[in-house]
């Protein structure tokens, strides 16, 4: 049973549809990475399944049930800036966000500062921490009552390479916890270290969604080299099932439907052609570049 189940969402503001009939699942346990260029809708999704906002259409289960308080409680979530007091210290932070949420307790905030690493600077002032030391008090403010699953919108924005990679690692801890955790971004390259399902948005529409290894393997690429490159593309175009080339610094990167080609078979293919190359290796594509790819289509 999925965690979070969307079917048919979407909401208009005005003449701009932020998101048009969007569905999909996430699975219980995953670290589940929300991707889009700005403006794509993912705030606004993130914001519908917390009940912020309304959606004009479509629908929404938590847990496999319509969604309810007693839900929400099992949601601990981050939306943008976080709403603490700079002259308070963690502890008092926390005890205000406890009191509000009506999740967790005394015990619970002394918890949740270990887990995020700053029970040693819980009577610390909040404006006295480091970005990333006051995003991690943030989350752990998310934490309070121990909840099912983490909603992160934008967890990393603005932090140094540093903070970016505490909250990287405190996500990988909190999902081997078992927690499940849903994460917007637009940092692709930690999205594609800590995620392992992914969503990404465009102009509301959902154009890829699944396994971050099956969104990225829906093609073959194999990078070929050659003495001679310009007749090596030239055979290539000949090549059957061949997708699409591009000439780079690398090689000639060539794609494929996925299995529908091997090294050996283009290899043999090339010698057949008087060709022998002098490089062929399989190309794991990035979530940057398919990222790019889908976005830019």
């Amino acid at each position: 049973m999925p965690v979070l189940e969307i079917n048919s969402i979407s909401k208009a503001y005005g003449r701009i549809k932020a998101l048009d009939n969007v569905s999909f699942k996430i699975p219980k346990g995953s670290v589940f990475g929300l991707l889009g260029p700005n403006g794509s809708g993912k705030t606004t999704l993130l914001s519908i399944v917390l009940d912020v906002l309304q959606s004009d259409s479509g629908r929404y289960n938590w847990f496999g049930e319509s969604p309810s308080h007693l839900h929400r409680k099992k949601i601990g979530s981050l939306l943008e800036t976080p709403n603490l007091y700079h002259y308070l210290t963690a502890v008092q932070n926390l005890r205000i966000t406890q009191s509000i949420s009506g999740r967790g307790n005394e015990e619970d905030i002394h918890a949740v500062l270990e887990k995020v690493n700053l029970h040693e600077r819980k009577n610390s002032r909040f404006s006295t921490y480091s970005l990333g030391m006051k995003q991690r008090l943030a989350i752990a403010a998310a934490l309070l009552g121990n909840p099912d699953v983490l909603v992160l919108d934008e967890p990393t924005n603005g932090l140094d390479p540093v903070g970016i990679a505490e909250i990287r690692d405190l996500i990988k801890e909190l999902a081997i916890d078992g927690h499940t955790v849903i994460m917007a971004s637009h940092l692709l390259d930690e999205v594609e270290k800590v995620c392992d399902h992914v969503a990404i948005l465009k102009h509301g529409h959902l154009i890829a969604c699944g396994t971050v290894e099956d969104v990225l393997s829906a093609e073959d690429c194999l990078l070929l080299s050659a003495a001679d490159q310009l007749l090596l593309t030239e055979k290539m175009r000949a090549y059957p099932g061949l997708l699409r080339m591009n000439t780079t610094a690398e090689g000639l990167e060539c794609y494929f439907a996925k299995g529908a080609s091997s090294a050996e078979m283009v290899n043999r293919f090339c010698f057949e052609q008087g060709l022998v190359l002098s490089q062929i290796w399989v190309k794991k594509k990035r979530l940057e570049e398919k990222f790019f790819e889908l976005t830019n289509e």
